[in-house]
């Protein structure tokens, strides 16, 4: 039995929640939530670092460096708060040991680069990544010769950006070049383009009856739909425990980095809209 620790900014947020449980659905015995460390308790009225160890029969844990010592595998959570990733991932990417960082990874590219630079220095074996890049409709797609996708998907910018640009960038490759605002404030929108000229826009409807959806367009004139994703996050939770179980990372720390590139690029793109902001 491998023991996991879950590192977390506070406890009492979904996937803290539910990973204990889809975990042991997944890996049996074989895997199981064993310590938690939180640097504060729910800011939203939810339940305290204590509370949330009780529900969970999880051990709490009061130093990150304990927590490291003790898991056999680190979950870095925090999905909603990235910037508290570049300190929270000091330690457990030091270690050596296998370590998944909760998405979003990082809140720019030069952080980005920061985190995984500690992680490749201490040959430490790690991913991030959205729920999406797991998705059943992505596993066939001919990757060769797309040359432009028209992406959609619902909710607020700040969080579920990187679920439309996951799937984008592992479709079209990391070496991107700038990206342009093109929607309007309530319902964002951006044009991105790779070197050589490649081209994705992306739009967030805020409006979950749209979901995730993909047209391709090819070199050679052809077009292909993804008209809605599934299964994404049952398979990302497989890839998690194959991950802990066997060592076998799940996304290139390019990809990510890219796609923390575009994810800033955008945040200023809104700013001046119709202009071209290098990432």
């Amino acid at each position: 039995m491998k023991k996991i620790g879950f590192i977390d900014y506070y406890l009492d947020e979904w996937h803290a929640n539910n990973y204990p449980q889809m975990i042991k659905d997944v890996a049996g015995d074989e895997l199981v939530v064993a310590y938690a460390y939180a640097e504060i308790d729910s800011p939203k009225g939810g339940m305290t670092t204590d509370e949330w160890c009780a529900k969970y029969g999880v051990e709490r844990i009061n130093s990150i460096e304990e927590l490291v010592e003790k898991s056999d595998c680190i979950v870095v959570l925090s999905p909603d708060n990235p910037e508290r990733h570049l300190d929270l991932t000091k330690i457990p990417l030091a270690s050596g040991k296998r370590t998944y960082v909760d998405k979003t990874f990082a809140p720019t590219k030069k952080i980005a680069e920061e985190i995984v630079a500690n992680a490749v220095a201490h040959n430490t074996p790690f991913f991030s990544t959205s729920a999406l890049r797991f998705a059943n409709e992505l596993k066939d797609v001919r990757k060769d010769g797309i040359n432009f996708i028209s992406s959609r998907g619902p909710g607020v910018f700040e969080i579920y950006t990187i679920h439309q640009l996951e799937p984008i960038v592992i479709l079209m490759g990391s070496d991107v070049k700038r990206v342009m605002s093109i929607g309007t404030d309530n319902s964002p929108a951006f044009l991105v383009e790779w070197e050589g000229g490649k081209r994705a826009t992306f739009a967030l409807t805020n409006d979950w009856r749209c979901d995730f959806s993909l047209g391709l367009g090819y070199e050679d004139g052809t077009f292909g739909m993804i008209t809605a994703m599934s299964d994404y996050f049952p398979n990302f939770i497989k890839g998690l425990c194959d991950f802990f179980i066997t060592g076998d990372v799940k996304a290139d720390y390019n990809e990510t980095i890219a796609i923390m590139g575009i994810i800033e690029a955008s945040a200023k793109a809104r700013k001046q809209p119709l202009t071209w902001v290098e990432v």
